[in-house]
């Protein structure tokens, strides 16, 4: 027995405009289409429909947590601050945590993510080597507080996540653990019905030996991802990688200092010179932790400054200000140049490779500098591929040029390692009889981001449009408005929801069928079956609402066909 929903006792609103202040695909039709309302600024209520997909949704990860061993647990929300200072990302975090306290003053946060939690409760639960390998998972609601919300439920304040935790006490299992839950997850999505990819990633202030995302490709995305279309190499832009091969440096004549008046930006530098961009170094100044630093670029290309953040995670870059250059003559805004900088660590684009020559500052006003080589001239502290990755660039593993596209983050694995067992000492006892510190693993899945990637990859002209898996109905059942309709609609629905096909029947009084049939559309049920000019024949008309295919069957057809594809 499934359930039958009725249109006429369903607390739904549909909208005919999209909302004006959404931008975004989902954001319009989530809304438009009665799954969401708007509750404040990266803030949503879900209402009945919406919820059916989200649950949905939550359905299919449990199912395929459950099949890899994972125990389902639920942490709070509410967390107390000394967890987070334990693990030093209550800093790290910065503005995106929600900060409070009690009426007794003690500090607490809204809980981003929970490694830190989790850790404690096998640190408190576990504690011998018999009881691991172990999984632990939950399905609950994050927060963090967004600087600008958007997109919708894309990009909120809170949304609801899937994260799970492996332990075990060899880096072998830990492994193991992280190719369980990569071939969960695309089998999750392979369900869902999301079209995605797996790309490299940047462990960032996660930390870890591996990590990899799950990206759904998609005009709406925030993240850029790189595709081969020769080999199998994909990655998210902050992790692909340049190999340069050094130069030989010593065909270059000495540094020889250029008048170049007026040319602080490469743009005036290579007009005022006649040269490429390219010929020339860009050096860019920021601030890791509050310590100037200087970046080495390609004069054509552009510092990617998440990219750098990653790399340098956890600590905090950001860009110089005025006042920065006060009593550092040593920089000299717009003029600057690695050879004599002093006491300033100096990183470098793999592109500025030992013995390559450039046009850069002199460090002094108006003043360029040109046969400066790298390994010669000035030295290199670090090595970091820091660029905006651009289309046709070589691909690190086959060379050949390299595709761009956007797509939504909706799943992401890490290799996590020690790092949150030696923050929390957590040990348990051996084989041996002494004590062996646990390696973690830890993977999230984006539950209310994958209603939103779907609704983006699924949607056409007409509204939404729902893989079968986690639409809220598997049939939307439209009574075209005359009494002989609907007593026949109803009829129908209640035969299939008796034989376990969940039905939407549209039964609503004094609504005309054109905008039945536009609703029907718009909320995206996969199959709706019309009982139209013909059911005092008894003949419905079915359309598969992917395809746009429409056949007129019998009513004993149109069940016994709904049935069998449930």
């Amino acid at each position: 027995m499934a359930q039958v929903q009725r249109m006429s006792r369903l607390m739904i609103k549909t909208l005919r405009d999209d909302p004006a202040d959404a931008e975004t695909l989902n954001h319009k039709l989530l809304v438009r289409a009665g799954y969401v309302r708007r509750t404040a600024a990266g803030i949503w209520t879900w209402l009945p429909l919406g919820k059916k997909v989200l649950e949905n949704i939550t359905r299919v990860v449990r199912e395929e947590m459950d099949a890899i061993g994972g125990q389902e647990v639920l942490l709070p929300a509410l967390l107390p601050k000394e967890s987070y200072d334990a693990s030093g990302r209550y800093d790290e975090y910065g503005d995106l945590l929600f900060r409070l306290k009690d009426r007794k003053g003690a500090e607490y946060l809204l809980g981003p993510t929970h490694e830190e939690i989790f850790t404690q409760v096998v640190k408190d639960q576990i504690t011998s080597y018999k009881d691991l390998p172990v999984i632990l998972y939950q399905i609950q609601t994050k927060y963090r507080d967004e600087a600008r919300p958007r997109a919708g439920v894309l990009r909120g304040r809170e949304f609801q996540m899937k994260d799970s935790y492996s332990f075990d006490t060899t880096d072998e299992g830990l492994i193991e653990a992280y190719q369980l839950h990569r071939a969960a997850y695309i089998r999750i999505f392979e369900r869902l019905g999301l079209d995605h990819r797996i790309v490299s990633a940047v462990s960032g202030a996660m930390g870890g030996s591996a990590s990899e995302e799950f990206l759904a490709p998609a005009p709406a995305g925030e993240d850029t991802f790189v595709d081969c279309p020769a080999c199998d190499y994909a990655a998210n832009t902050e992790a692909v990688t340049f190999k340069a091969t050094p130069a030989d440096g010593s065909a270059h004549g000495p540094v020889e200092e250029l008048d170049t008046p007026d040319t602080p930006t490469i743009e005036t530098l290579a007009a005022h010179l006649g040269v490429p961009a390219s010929a020339t170094l860009k050096n860019l100044l920021v601030k890791v932790d509050g310590e100037i630093v200087a970046v080495g670029v390609p004069g054509d290309r552009e510092v990617d400054l998440g990219k750098l953040g990653e790399h340098l995670a956890p600590a905090v870059v950001e860009l110089v200000t005025a006042e920065d250059f006060e009593g550092r003559p040593d920089l000299v805004r717009g003029y600057v140049g690695p050879q004599g900088l002093e006491k300033v660590r100096y990183i470098a684009d793999p592109r500025i490779a030992p013995g390559t020559a450039w046009i850069t500052g002199a460090n002094k006003p108006g003043t360029h500098a040109k046969n400066v080589v790298c390994g010669r001239d000035f030295e290199v502290d670090d090595y970091l591929d820091v660029v905006v990755v651009e289309a046709g660039d070589p691909c690190p593993r086959c060379g050949t040029g390299l595709k761009l596209d956007r797509a939504i983050e909706i799943g992401h694995i890490f290799q996590l390692g020690r790092k949150f067992a030696d923050a929390f000492q957590l040990d348990v006892l051996g084989q041996n009889g002494k004590p062996v510190r646990v390696t973690m693993g830890s993977y999230g899945i984006g539950v209310s981001r994958a209603v939103a990637a779907l609704a983006e990859q699924t949607a056409d002209e007409q509204g939404l449009c729902w893989p079968r898996e986690i639409a809220p109905a598997d049939v939307h059942l439209v009574a075209a408005g005359k009494a002989l309709q609907t007593e026949l609609a109803l009829d129908v629905a209640e035969k299939l929801g008796a034989a376990g096909v969940r039905v939407l029947v549209d039964d609503r009084a004094g609504v005309s069928p054109g905008v039945k049939f536009t609703d029907a559309e718009l909320i995206g049920v996969p199959k709706i079956l019309v009982a139209g000019r013909r059911s005092a024949e008894g003949v419905l008309e079915l359309k598969d609402r992917r395809t746009g295919e429409r056949e007129e069957l019998t009513v004993d057809e149109a069940i016994a066909r709904l049935v069998a594809q449930g």
